[in-house]
C-alpha cells in the first residue's frame, strides 16, 4: 500500500510532467511545500532519481498498448481493417480439436 508521502511525490511528479517541467527533487519539494504536505526529506530526491531518463508522458499514454488492449477511440479505420483478421483467428480456434476431458483418461470422479 502506498503511503501519503509516496502518493504526494507521485502527484507532484505528474504535475511537473503535465506542465513540461523537468522532474527534480527540488521542484517536487516546492510543490509539496505549496500543498502543505510534510514528507521525509529523502522522498523527493528518491522519486526524481527514479524518473531520471524516463519519459513519463509516454509511459502514461502507452499503458494500454499491451497485448489484448482495446483499440484507441480515434482509430476506427485500423479497427475495421483488423476485423477480418480477428474473425479468421476466431475461426481457427473453433476448428481446433477439443482437449480430452479427465473422464477420458480414467481420472473422472464417478468411475
Amino acid at each position: 500500500m502506498a503511503t501519503k508521502a509516496e502518493l504526494a511525490c507521485v502527484y507532484s511528479a505528474l504535475i511537473l510532467v503535465d506542465d513540461d517541467i523537468a522532474v527534480t527533487g527540488e521542484k517536487i519539494s516546492t510543490i509539496l511545500k505549496a500543498a502543505n504536505v510534510d514528507v521525509e526529506p529523502y522522498w523527493p530526491g528518491l522519486f526524481a532519481k527514479a524518473l531520471e531518463g524516463v519519459n513519463v508522458r509516454d509511459l502514461i499514454t502507452n499503458i494500454g498498448s499491451g497485448v489484448g488492449a482495446a483499440p484507441a477511440a480515434g482509430a476506427p479505420a485500423a479497427a475495421s481493417a483488423a476485423a477480418p483478421a480477428a474473425e479468421a483467428a476466431k475461426e481457427e480456434k473453433k476448428e481446433e480439436e477439443p482437449e480430452e476431458s479427465d473422464d477420458d483418461m480414467g481420472f473422472g470422479l464417478f468411475d
